[in-house]
């Protein structure tokens, strides 16, 4: 923990904020000693109450507070820290030990007198060079400021010689570090989080006593502001004093840096900023209280009769607590301090006031019957926080050096004296009866309206009752000679049915004889048919019986002549498929030879490749017409003999035959992937050949040895070149682009990377634009679920990349959002690098740079870094330089103006972590970025702030390009933010 700024005063001004001003006096504390009787606490409501008015409601006996006077003993805590040594004391006491010693597991110090003898001093907290800001505020000050919200008067202060941090401790804004926040801005914080914004309200006051004249630090016009002391409570209150209504942190935080502005401070040779006043923050809070034991109110009444209150109609109570933090100035003494002139009446002044307050606590120590407040206005102020009802708390700050013993001995006794001093705490209540009586007054007119509103109701219900009861009067006489007329047309109508009903069962009777005759003759028909068609299908039986047999004799000689077809066409297959191999072989030959009559024997066999598919081709269509005329006369004797049951053995060699029909075509197709598969094996034996080479030139580059390449090796990859260019003729890119849409999954991997790998040559990008190959591969992008095909279509989309004009396609046709998306999506490193390439190329197009954000191409660039592969880490980095490079350019030409989005996206972080990783294509990337970034004025302080001022030194100190640290080198001089920022480190560049 470094004390280093702890004297610092800098802040903002008040601006706009309304600064309110006190007609009545400003409450300080209760300001009555100890003494054997308890201070009287009444509240504000019952001291303006009349002699009549009290002995009329106590006689009632319903309005009583139910609050005990008596108060809660408190004792006064001291804490004492421990300061770290300076640089002047590092020097000076280099050679002498610490004259005290903490020992804060048992809370206790020892005070060396020498290197033998010691004296040891016993506190209720000490805290040692190290303790953090936020400890000493929650062992200091935190139930201090919990006992003010909860309705106590609370006072915190610090006690200690000149130089060793009190300022420090207590009034700390943390404006660069919010940890070194002091006990002001912490205790703030908590007091806004508790409180209601509605009901409750927090005002402050920031004051300094400067020469026995009180001021006021918020308007530095008001001084010697008078101390007024109530006759009546013993109360304090400065008349004229700025009393500001908080709302939020930053309102606060404001105020508190003008009032240290305000503050008197000067050099001295135990301080550079030394406050020469003693500081005191008043906070008043104002808390709505909801009793535990809650009592209905009883008004009097003339008749001697009271009228009880609902619940709702209680008068609300509210408590007014104050907290005092106190940050007093530092003891001195004159031939340490080297003060004269002014500055020695500054001290004297200084050494006054706190030897009055040091006279209070030994007579409130030794319980003297005579306290000397009044030998100073410091005394005066704090006559609640020392012997009154206030919960206080009280840190002294020491220094280490044995040279100041002596200052660190008389502050460790004041101290101790403070610990024996006891308060009496008191919780202030009282009732809010205006606000009451507004309540009141608003629901009794709310009720007169209600009243009236349902009078007049009731008199319109009453009315509408009347009407509607004469007009059911009418509706029922109605209904009744409605009702009679209607009940004799239901009698008429009951005779008429009965006589319908008798004619009607005299006719069914009728019926159903005649029924019963026809069902006779019938059955007679359905017998003598029966027997018919017994004899018919006998003969029919024989005869088809014999049909059988001649069919199945005939279809047994055609399935005989379908086999030795069959055989025939798979003799025939399995000579293509030697053949095939044999190519194979030669084409794997012909990459290891030189001469082009190889090729031109190669294209001869392809030739006769094709016309021999195509023999097959003729052969497999004459089969198919042979089986389609098989199965008609299938189907039609299907029709004939479906009854008899040797048909399923005919049926199933029929299917059979169906079956190997099936095989047959899939022999077919398969020759033809085959074919295909030659062509993508050339292709990929083309990239093998050229990998090889590229790695035997890098071992050569290593090793300093000048290795020609063979001649034939050149003549290897020029043949394979113009072998990808005949076939790619032969075959038509057309024909490769439709293979992108086949149903077969493996047939699509080996198209894509065909297209991929022609689209690595920039004389083929165009053609494959043109034909449509680009819209083809976005739309594999996104329909295929194969991470193949998505990864191999990635990297063709990055090549077709590489050109301006494909780029601005690329985007047009919705690119950049399934590039996206497929980053979301994708889990393969290899997947994610083809993808990242992609957005990299995309990245270096400085028209497309807001549509490329918009489209989300810098989130999906940013959110690849998940994988942590070195590979797509380098692409990532590779397209943020390319898009800080083109800001930077745009920048520089006046075409952009604004932060940068990579910074607006999020970038900066990652960028700033990566400046210095250990791949060097990462780490070159992102050291060119972060220089094009830094070359915009407008995005230094975010640079600065995100902690890349200090890469950009490191990469103008070691980058190993020259270029790029040259780069830094001018950025760094030519940016005045960053030269600011390294005069205020005192950082030498």
């Amino acid at each position: 923990m470094a004390f280093a700024s702890y004297n610092s005063k800098s802040g903002f001004s008040v601006g706009s904020r309304t600064v309110l001003r006190l007609d009545r006096p400003l409450t300080v504390s209760s300001m009555k000693p100890v003494a054997p009787s308890p201070l009287p606490f009444a509240s504000a409501a019952t001291r303006t109450k009349s002699a009549s008015s009290l002995q009329r409601r106590s006689s009632v006996g319903s309005l009583k507070t139910g609050k005990d006077d008596s108060g809660v003993p408190g004792r006064v805590r001291v804490a004492v820290r421990l300061r770290p040594r300076n640089a002047e004391e590092q020097i000076a006491d280099a050679d002498f030990a610490d004259c005290v010693e903490l020992l804060p597991e048992l809370k206790r110090l020892k005070l060396r007198k020498n290197n033998w003898d010691c004296e040891t001093y016993q506190f209720d907290e000490v805290l040692t060079e190290t303790a953090s800001q936020k400890r000493v505020y929650e062992v200091v000050a935190k139930p201090v400021v919990e006992s003010v919200l909860e309705g106590y008067n609370g006072t915190v202060m610090a006690y200690g010689q000149t130089g060793t941090g009190k300022t420090f401790t207590l009034g700390r804004i943390g404006e660069e570090d919010c940890a070194d926040r002091g006990i002001m801005v912490r205790a703030m914080e908590d007091i806004l989080a508790d409180i209601s914004p509605e009901h409750d309200t927090v005002t402050v006051s920031y004051l300094q006593l400067y020469m026995e004249s009180v001021q006021d630090l918020l308007a530095p016009e008001r001084d010697n502001i008078p101390i007024v002391e109530d006759p009546k409570t013993g109360d304090v209150s400065l008349p004229g004093a700025t009393l500001v209504e908080l709302k939020d942190q930053q309102n606060f935080v404001q105020l508190l840096q003008t009032g240290e502005n305000n503050r008197i401070a000067s050099n001295t040779k135990m301080n550079t900023e030394s406050s020469r006043s003693h500081a005191l923050l008043l906070v008043h809070v104002k808390r709505s209280a909801k009793s535990k034991q809650e009592k209905d109110l009883v008004i009097p009444q003339e008749n001697g009769n009271g009228v009880q209150l609902s619940k709702g109609h209680r008068a609300p109570t509210i408590r007014k607590s104050k907290l005092l933090i106190v940050d007093l100035a530092g003891s001195e003494r004159v031939d340490k301090s080297g003060s004269e002139g002014h500055q020695l009446e500054e001290a004297k002044a200084i050494n006054l006031s706190l030897t009055a307050l040091g006279k209070c606590i030994n007579a409130l120590a030794e319980s003297s019957p005579h306290v000397p407040t009044r030998d100073s206005k410091l005394t005066r102020l704090l006559r609640d926080s020392f012997g009154g009802t206030a919960r206080t708390s009280l840190i002294i700050t020491i220094g280490p050096s044995p040279r100041h013993r002596a200052e660190t001995a008389s502050t460790i006794l004041f101290g101790q004296r403070a610990m024996k001093v006891e308060n009496m705490l008191k919780l202030k209540e009282e009732f809010d009866y205006k606000s009451l009586c507004r309540r009141l007054e608003a629901d009794l007119d709310r009720l007169i309206a209600e009243n009236e509103r349902q009078s007049q109701a009731v008199l319109e219900s009453e009315e509408e009752m009347e009407r509607r009861l004469e007009e059911a009067r009418i509706i029922v006489v109605e209904a009744e000679s409605r009702l009679s007329a209607a009940l004799e047309t239901l009698a008429e109508e009951r005779r008429k049915h009965q006589q319908e009903n008798k004619e009607t069962l005299q006719k069914v009777e009728v019926e159903r004889a005649e029924m019963e005759r026809f069902e006779q003759k019938l059955k007679k028909n359905v017998q003598d048919l029966q027997d018919q068609k017994e004899k018919q299908t006998f003969a029919e039986k024989e005869k088809h019986q014999k049909a059988l047999v001649e069919l199945e004799e005939k279809y047994n000689q055609e399935l005989s002549n379908v086999k030795q077809i069959l055989e025939t066409e798979r003799a025939h297959r399995e000579k293509l498929e030697n053949e095939l191999k044999e190519l194979l072989k030669k084409a794997e030959e012909t990459t290891k030879e030189e001469s082009l009559r190889t090729e031109r024997a190669k294209e001869d066999e392809l030739q006769k490749l094709k016309q021999q598919l195509e023999k097959e081709h003729l052969l497999r269509e004459q089969a198919e017409c042979e089986l389609k005329k098989i199965e008609q006369q299938h189907k039609k004797t299907n029709g004939i003999i479906q009854d008899n049951e040797d048909s399923s053995i005919l049926r199933q060699k029929v299917e059979q035959e169906l079956q190997e029909k099936e095989k047959l075509e899939e022999e077919v197709r398969a020759l033809k992937q085959q074919l295909l598969q030659l062509h993508i094996e050339a292709e990929e034996s083309k990239r093998t050949l050229e990998k090889a080479s590229s790695t035997r030139s890098s071992v050569c580059s290593d090793s300093h040895i000048s290795i020609n390449r063979p001649s034939n090796m050149r003549d290897t990859i020029n043949g394979q070149r113009a072998t990808i260019a005949k076939l790619f003729e032969q075959v038509g890119l057309h024909k490769i682009l439709s293979l992108l849409q086949s149903e077969d999954v493996d047939v699509r991997v080996h198209a894509v990377k065909v297209v991929a790998n022609l689209a690595a040559e920039e004389g083929n990008q165009e053609k494959i634009v043109e034909a449509g190959g680009l819209g083809s591969l976005l739309m594999l992008l996104q329909s295929s679920e194969d991470e193949t095909i998505r990864r191999v279509a990635a990297g063709a989309i990055a090549n077709l990349a590489m050109n301006e004009t494909n780029q601005e396609l690329i985007m047009a046709q919705g690119g950049i959002g399934l590039l996206a998306r497929t980053a979301d999506d994708a889990e393969d490193p290899q997947t994610l690098r083809m993808v990242a390439g992609a957005i990299a190329n995309l990245c270096g197009n400085e028209k497309l740079q807001i549509k490329l954000r918009e489209e989300g191409g810098i989130r999906a660039l940013l959110g690849m870094v998940r994988s942590r592969h070195p590979d797509v880490l380098a692409q990532v980095a590779r397209g943020i330089a390319n898009f800080a490079k083109c800001e930077s350019r745009g920048s520089g030409q006046g075409n952009r103006i604004g932060r940068s989005l990579l910074i607006d996206d999020g970038a900066l972080p990652w960028i700033v972590a990566n400046a210095n990783n250990e791949a060097s294509p990462i780490r070159r990337h992102i050291e060119l970025a972060l220089c094009h970034l830094a070359q915009h004025e407008v995005n230094a302080k975010d640079l600065v702030a995100g902690g890349a001022l200090w890469e950009l030194i490191r990469i103008s100190r070691e980058c190993s390009r020259e270029d790029i640290r040259t780069l830094a080198q001018r950025t760094l001089n030519a940016s005045p933010t960053f030269q600011a920022e390294l005069k205020r480190l005192h950082v030498v560049y």
